[in-house]
């Protein structure tokens, strides 16, 4: 089998001929890969690997960005600003620094808001793409969030409080960024002609030890913008691939009844997300993806403690209905040996 029809047996509930194995790197790994199998193309590397690799895309931004030349920072299309913070001398990551609705206090305020424009988005160019890439391997994109993208326009304290303090408020910004984002995944699957396969919806829920936010919460606010996502995604033949870090099992029954099809990443570190426990409940409704720990095995294990790991996870929550793959992107400082045991040990299981 190929690594497109592998990881579309999994999605569609069939065997296939080996278990998938996926790989998500951040792109200091990337160049790593890259120097060591002389490669230039991203896609040589899963190539060269024999990685079922499930590829991401997004749509082209078109629209004009304002950034102020006296500031180190990007503002992207929702009025968000990032710097770039130093890890070490080698890794940097985006950091929120600006949260463009913080000092806002009234619906009348977000209505004027300067809210993104769907026109503004290339969904011809992102389209031709979906269809090259779909002749080879499962494509995943855009990567869309409802309560993710209002943290960060908000700031996470203030979006926290405003589920008990202001509901008023947050419902109604809620509706503009699930909206503006609806219609582009709208435009992005009609464009595509179903060469996309999966849509990725991205929500944290979780904390390390506990839920984000309680689960009336969740049925207040999430689901029912969820849902309408779920059966907007399903219209077009594609699945939802749901992404929530943390301890988020009192969810999962809910997230079910919205309609997602996939659930990343099984952090089974935290409280309630034994894998076992997860496969035995809802292993006839869901795929799972992610799974192996890289908080603290794949970046410091040795490959063989990896190689346990990943045993494990295959062992719990599949052969059937699982894509094995980190849990989360593995990190820069990660060893190479140690991604190679994780990708070994799945495509010799």
């Amino acid at each position: 089998m190929s690594a497109r029809d592998r990881v579309l047996a999994v999605l569609n509930g069939e065997v296939p001929d080996r278990v998938p194995v996926d790989l998500w790197l951040v792109p200091e790994l990337v160049q790593k890969f890259k120097t060591q199998l002389g490669v230039n193309d991203e896609l040589d590397i899963y190539r060269q690997l024999d990685i079922d690799k499930i590829v991401w895309l997004g749509i082209p931004y078109k629209g004009v960005l304002l950034k102020d030349p006296n500031e180190h920072a990007s503002v992207n299309h929702w009025g968000v600003k990032h710097q770039k913070i130093a890890a070490n001398d080698e890794t940097g990551y985006g950091e929120v620094c600006f949260n463009p609705l913080l000092e806002l206090d009234s619906v009348e305020q977000l209505d004027a808001y300067p809210w993104p424009n769907p026109d503004d988005f290339d969904y011809e160019t992102a389209a031709a793409e979906a269809k090259k890439i779909s002749q080879e391997f499962v494509t995943l994109g855009p990567w869309i969030s409802i309560f993710e993208v209002y943290c960060q326009m908000r700031s996470l304290e203030e979006a926290l409080m405003d589920t008990v303090a202001e509901p008023e408020f947050l419902h109604a910004a809620l509706d503009h960024i699930a909206g503006v984002q609806g219609e582009m995944c709208r435009r992005f699957l009609e464009a595509a002609d179903g060469a996309i396969d999966l849509v990725f919806i991205s929500d944290d829920m979780g904390t390390q030890q506990s839920l984000l936010m309680s689960p009336s919460a969740f049925d207040e606010f999430i689901f029912p913008r969820l849902r309408q996502w779920c059966d907007m995604v399903h219209s077009f033949g594609a699945k939802v691939f749901f992404h929530t870090d943390g301890a988020a099992a009192p969810l999962i029954p809910r997230l079910i009844d919205a309609g997602i099809d996939v659930l990343n990443p099984v952090q089974h570190v935290c409280p309630g997300m034994d894998c076992r426990e997860l496969k035995e409940q809802y292993g006839d409704r869901l795929v799972f993806h992610g799974g192996v720990e890289n908080q603290k095995i794949l970046p410091f294990g040795t490959p063989e403690e990896v190689a346990a790991e990943t045993f494990q996870c295959l062992e719990t929550l599949g052969p059937t209905g699982y894509l094995p793959c980190s849990c989360h992107f593995a990190q820069a400082d990660t060893p190479i040996e140690n991604i190679m045991a994780m990708i070994k040990t799945v495509q010799q299981y």
